[in-house]
């Protein structure tokens, strides 16, 4: 028990350390930008006055963004949808599936319901012991079931459903404009550290670097936030998607396993 739990603990902990790489990139580039570039690189005061103005506005908004992603807590189903201690124990003491998912539905009839498993069933949550509503699943990090989940993101260590998803979206516009707005800045001093025009050897590192970190997170998060652009525009979420595909895969595995097994048995009976 006492392993299991200091098990558990390990794992919390570890979860953030996405949370503290992707902290430690930032305060990195705060310092590149600022000291290195804005007070140590340049030498026309206006050009420095505009450069970390726009750039602190960006930033503010990139972390704040970036914490209301963290800390936003998953909003699990209200009590409706839980089971009462009658209707649980009458689920729990019935061994016949049949009846099981005729009490699931008889509870469902009071509920605004639409979305059935594969088989038509009632989605109801085992762990949680309530019936799901639509778009809510379970998540298995956060050992809840989440409203309109998207997807579970180990970058802010937090399930990204209804509570948090204009955060998270938000989080990746201004991450992008940030990256986007450091490499266009820092270009004109990359050329000019490589060409050997400005010589400062501790700069440079910080500068050359910045603008390659800058340009790899921009090209990543351009893909993500665009995916994610689509999604909303679809009314849809990444694990709707992933349910389409699988439902297609399933739908073409089991169309060629038939094939497969139908060309076997004609084999077979013309031996």
């Amino acid at each position: 028990m006492a392993l299991s739990r200091g098990l558990r603990c390990c794992q919390r902990a570890f979860a953030w350390l996405p949370v503290l790489i992707i902290a430690l990139v930032v305060l990195w580039s705060y310092y590149a930008y600022v000291c290195e570039l804005c007070l140590v690189t340049l030498s026309n005061p206006v050009e420095k006055v505009a450069y970390l103005t726009i750039f602190h506005i960006l930033f503010v908004l990139f972390v704040w963004t970036y914490w209301k992603s963290i800390f936003t807590l998953p909003v699990q189903p209200g009590k409706k949808y839980h089971m009462s201690y009658a209707d649980k124990e009458r689920y729990e003491n019935e061994e016949r599936p049949e009846v099981q998912r005729q009490i699931l539905a008889e509870i469902a009839r009071k509920l605004p319901v639409y979305t059935r498993t594969g088989n038509g069933g009632i989605r109801f949550c085992d762990r949680c012991q309530l019936i799901k509503p639509d778009r809510c699943h379970h998540c298995t990090v956060c050992a809840i079931c989440v409203l309109k989940m998207d997807h579970h993101c180990p970058w802010v260590n937090n399930c990204i459903g209804f509570s948090n998803y204009k955060f998270f979206l938000l989080f990746l516009a201004y991450s992008l404009l940030y990256c986007l707005y450091i490499a266009a800045t820092v270009f004109k001093y990359f050329i000019k550290y490589w060409t050997g025009e400005l010589t400062n050897g501790r700069s440079k590192f910080h500068v050359l670097f910045l603008l390659f970190v800058a340009v790899m997170f921009f090209v990543s998060l351009m893909f993500l936030f665009g995916y994610h652009c689509w999604l909303v525009s679809r009314n849809r979420s990444t694990l709707d998607k992933c349910s389409i595909f699988k439902a297609f895969w399933m739908k073409f595995y089991n169309k060629t396993h038939t094939i497969k097994s139908l060309s076997k048995y004609s084999d077979f009976c013309s031996y």
